[in-house]
């Protein structure tokens, strides 16, 4: 099984390139103005993954849109997990324990999708 982590920092790379079109907002809620929109020269996944993933994340935002917005944050545009608890002040741990749940929740609709 492929890591998470790393396929869904692929799929950030492929959401913020400008010329995917999808249409993903640049700032999530409450991080207008933080940082600089992506991150630059990332690896991207190929357009296959990415809508799967894409999908995965649809269902994640209709069902959990705290989730949602901590994986549109991070992976997209590129804010870190430490400044995303301080913003929302509280610990990292649950920032990452809000972060791994999200994970966990995408990859099994992807394998779902993908059976």
């Amino acid at each position: 099984m492929r890591d998470m982590y790393d396929v869904m920092d692929r799929w950030g790379a492929w959401a913020a390139c400008e010329n995917n079109g999808v249409d993903w907002q640049p700032v999530a809620a409450g991080f207008k103005g933080l940082l600089p929109h992506g991150k630059k020269f990332r690896e991207q996944c190929n357009d296959d993954e990415g809508i799967i993933i894409d999908g995965c994340v649809a269902r994640l935002r209709q069902l959990k849109p705290n989730e949602y917005e901590l994986i549109v944050a991070h992976f997209i545009i590129g804010i870190s997990l430490r400044t995303i608890a301080r913003k929302r002040k509280c610990s990292d741990g649950t920032i990452r324990k809000e972060l791994q749940s999200a994970l966990g929740f995408i990859d099994g609709i992807r394998s779902i999708m993908i059976i």
